[in-house]
């Protein structure tokens, strides 16, 4: 490889350039090396021409006079050099620009540094040749295998179309119109490798190595005049490449010996030809020999002419062969057009050519001019080969951005380029993104607010109004990292509303782009703070509408287009099944702040209503019922709003009530199915049901203490033998051994204003019927227990003694039968009917008429008997439990009241 060759080097070039380890493309007998500047990282190109390449190619023709040889070699390099140097004093945009001027290697060897180039135009026309033979007219585009300065490889894509031609051949003939009226010089050997395409798809002259004075000039120049008898003199022990090319040579020099920048036109017209021959070569073959090119120019039918289609295999533009060609391929110099005639044929007579003419003098026109000429080329653009548009046209925009003025103009047709570029994605990474970055994104140095510049805030509504483009043609990492989400959020917090709409208008694009976690924490905070802070209703708004895209809504009507009404809406977007917010966020972050709202516009309103409406499908049912639904009220009753925005509100309410009551619900009934039937029962904590319900017979394990004994501070005194006294739920000891049976003995009721002892037995129907209502809990009389209420069925009410009015008894003395023990399964209450009336008793209130409280009246007393008939009847009423009948019949005397006598 000659790469290791080129590191045994010890030059300037060598210690401040990085070199690509190969050659990407060769120019006669230079290499052509892709590099770049260490220190500043600057691209540019490495010639180096290997002294061995000579050497050799001398040494394969045999024995010659090593002298001679060495002389013709020398010569070689010093003409070589002279190429180099040339480059170093012409400064013109159409000649090759010199980066680091020749310098000699440690063998022998030559290399210089100038602006990056792709190829030669030999190398072009050889690769389309290569193409033809492939594919035919109009096979696959060639494609060239590069490797950088720091080994990285690339394809790059080569054409030659005729716009191509066109803008090419007029920037050679602005080179040598410099040349031959500026410079005073002819170049001599005007060929294919004396041509080299850069970056931007410029046409540059260089292989100055024959350049040289014309014959009887009088502009002074440094240029030595060459001798056309030693040119013209062809070397067979040295290469083609480093002698004069037969081929593109005028006759001037070959049959006149003259030397004059005519010579150079006719060339160019010889290159010109072949440029559409097929092969791409010119038709003049004259394979170095001076006889056959003077045979091949005694004969016309072998010179190229208009007659013969100028010898060549394709058809030619009509404009050539009409006007250009007869004036450049003709015998007589002073018939040849000049460069700048050249310039001024109807070949370059098109809106194209004219557009690329007015935009390579850009620079010299006014303001107005210029404007004018930046609205009016989108509409051209269209009709450029994608090459120009690329190579030629994008770079001299993106160098037309310093001005400020016409920075939204030329956006403009940046993002047109873009899209008419097949892939587009190179060019804009690498380089429009980092001008947008350098242009957008203030420097890091900068503090405090920066100034309101109108010309850079309309360059940013344009980027914002092209955002699509820029989300295509680059990766969501590089949309990041290279500066492109800065600019939108710069755009967000941006004073000028326009762009702040502009810029929460572009969320639908972005955020497809974006992760999760950027979304979150970079792009959302940055909206919710503007949203907080603007005092714009449009912008409260738009930021509303923004929200609504981030909980994975969409405003567009159209989106909600079910396609059931038998119309297909090809431009509706489609609804995202996900949301680029979590669902913490909109709770806690997104509701509080339409909360905090304070307007009642029925513009923001109606925009919280679709943000509220996203949420609420998403966030949990209580936050719904808690949170959303009181907002969604308060907004509700606005008192700017119309009937149709009032039921908007009102249909977004029921639709969540629905979903908390269908939630709720099921979550009630998975409840009720886990904790059992009784359970939902008994939910209803009011049915408190009878004494019995709430005081079991059955539950606890001690006794209570009676309530009488307790409010009257006797609780100490030990209870009473008398079951009668103890309460309808106070066992015997003996109750689970034998049933309670009436006794036989029939005890008298008496009656007293003061309250008889504990231990003394009454007969009082009222304190039996109380006793009764007392409940039972056996044992220690310091416990107590809770009820279970879950233990407790409802009570079914059926017909008791209260169903039926009252009926009188005749005394108090009725006996009762207990029927089954107290203690047994509860009863239902019995009908009045199935009583039989007690016996006939009386009240002796004493025989004497004028002491009412005699105990010998046989009437009874009306009064009393109805007292009677309400402790019978207040004695059945026992929760399920029937008290102890008493055995015998009783009667009392009521005494007289102290001091009656």
């Amino acid at each position: 490889m000659f790469s290791s060759a080129l590191k045994s080097f010890t030059s300037n070039i060598n210690s401040n350039y990085t070199v690509s380890t190969s050659p990407n493309s060769t120019s006669g007998p230079w290499k052509i090396y892709d590099g770049k500047k260490k220190s500043t990282g600057k691209a540019v190109s490495i010639f180096v021409l290997d002294r061995k390449s000579l050497d050799s190619h001398s040494g394969s023709l045999g024995r010659s006079s090593a002298s001679s040889i060495k002389r013709a070699t020398e010569e070689v390099v010093e003409r070589l050099k002279k190429e180099a140097s040339s480059l170093a004093r012409l400064r013109h945009p159409n000649i090759l620009e010199l980066a680091e001027p020749v310098e000699d290697t440690r063998n022998g060897g030559l290399q210089f540094a100038t602006e990056p180039v792709t190829a030669s135009l030999s190398g072009l026309l050889a690769e389309k040749d290569d193409q033809e033979r492939a594919g035919g007219v109009g096979g696959r585009s060639s494609r060239y295998v590069t490797e950088d300065s720091e080994g990285g490889r690339r394809r790059r894509e080569l054409e030659i179309d005729e716009l191509e031609i066109q803008k090419g051949l007029l920037q050679v003939s602005k080179g040598l119109e410099f040349l031959h009226d500026m410079a005073g010089l002819v170049h001599g050997n005007l060929t294919p490798d004396a041509i080299f395409v850069n970056a931007k798809s410029d046409w540059k002259i260089s292989g100055l190595g024959f350049s040289s004075p014309p014959d009887n000039s009088t502009k002074p120049t440094s240029v030595q005049p060459i001798s056309l008898s030693e040119v013209l003199n062809v070397d067979p022990r040295l290469p083609k490449s480093v002698q004069l090319n037969l081929d593109y040579s005028s006759p001037d020099f070959v049959l006149d010996t003259n030397l004059n920048v005519g010579a150079d036109m006719f060339s160019l017209g010889l290159l010109i030809i072949a440029l559409y021959n097929s092969p791409h070569t010119s038709p003049i073959q004259a394979n170095s020999s001076i006889s056959t090119y003077k045979r091949i120019f005694a004969s016309s039918s072998t010179i190229p002419s208009a007659s013969n289609s100028f010898l060549s295999s394709r058809p030619i533009p009509r404009d050539l062969t009409a006007s250009v060609l007869p004036r450049l391929i003709t015998r007589r110099p002073a018939n040849r057009m000049t460069a700048k005639e050249f310039q001024q044929s109807d070949y370059f007579d098109n809106i194209l050519m004219s557009t690329i003419r007015f935009l390579d003098s850009l620079p010299a026109k006014t303001p107005g001019e210029k404007a004018q000429f930046m609205r009016g080329l989108s509409r051209v653009l269209p009709s450029f080969p994608k090459s120009v548009l690329d190579k030629k046209l994008l770079p001299a925009l993106l160098e037309e951005m310093k001005d400020r003025e016409l920075l939204s103009l030329i956006l403009q047709n940046i993002f047109k380029i873009i899209e008419l570029l097949p892939s587009g994605r190179r060019p804009f990474t690498e380089k429009i993104m980092p001008r947008l970055s350098e242009i957008f994104i203030p420097p890091a140095t900068a503090k405090g607010p920066h100034e309101r510049d109108p010309a850079k805030e309309a360059g940013l509504m344009v980027l914002l109004e092209h955002i699509k483009e820029i989300t295509t043609n680059c990766s969501g990492k590089e949309f990041k990292d290279i500066d492109i989400l800065p600019i939108i959020h710069l755009a967000i917090e941006s004073p000028t509303h326009s762009i702040v709409d502009a810029a929460l208008r572009t969320l639908p694009v972005v955020l497809p782009a974006l992760d999760f976690s950027t979304i979150k924490n970079e792009l959302f905070p940055v909206i919710a703070s503007v949203f907080a802070k603007t005092s714009s209703l449009g912008i409260k708004v738009r930021g509303l509408e923004a929200f609504v895209i981030l909980c994975g809504g969409s405003n567009d009507p159209d989106a909600s287009n079910d396609g059931l009404n038998g119309i297909m809406n090809s431009t509706a977007s489609k609804k995202s099944s996900s949301t680029a917010l979590d669902k913490y966020t909109m709770q806690e972050k997104i509701v509080p702040l339409i909360r905090a709202i304070k307007t009642k516009e029925p513009a923001v309103a109606i925009a919280s209503l679709n943000v509220l409406r996203q949420v609420g499908g998403i966030a949990d049912a209580d936050f719904v019922a808690m949170d959303i639904l009181p907002v969604l009220w308060s907004m509700s009753l606005g008192p700017l709003l119309d009937l149709k925005q009032f039921q908007a509100f009102m249909e977004l309410i029921k639709s969540l009530s629905t979903r908390v009551e269908a939630e709720q619900t099921k979550k009630l009934q998975e409840l009720s199915g886990s904790n059992g039937t009784a359970a939902a029962r008994n939910d209803d904590f009011m049915s408190f049901g009878g004494v019995s319900a709430a005081f079991p017979s059955d539950g606890g394990d001690g006794g209570e203490i009676d309530f009488e004994r307790l409010v009257k501070g006797n609780a100490g005194i030990p209870e009473s033998s008398n079951p009668l006294d103890a309460g309808w739920d106070s066992a015997p000891a003996n109750a689970t051994a034998q049933p309670p049976r009436s006794s036989n003995t029939p005890k008298a009721a008496t009656f007293s204003w003061s309250t008889p002892s504990p231990t003394t037995t009454t007969g009082n129907n009222m304190t039996g019927s109380m006793s009764s209502l007392k409940p039972h809990q056996p044992g220690p009389a310091s416990r107590t227990i809770t009820p279970d209420l879950a233990r407790f069925e409802a009570l079914s009410p059926t017909a008791t003694q209260f169903s039926k009015p009252l009926q009188p008894q005749s005394n108090f003395n009725t006996p009762l039968q207990p029927s089954t023990p107290y203690n047994s399964a509860p009863l239902q209450p019995q009908p009045m009917s199935s009583f039989q009336p007690p016996p006939t008793t009386t009240v002796n209130w004493g025989a004497s008429a004028a002491n009412p409280w005699s105990s010998n009246n046989s009437q009874p007393s009306p009064s009393l008997s109805s007292m009677g008939n309400l402790g019978n009847s207040m004695s059945n009423m026992s929760m399920n439990q029937q008290r102890p009948a008493m055995s015998a019949q009783s009667s009392f005397s009521l005494p007289p009241p102290p001091g009656s006598n």
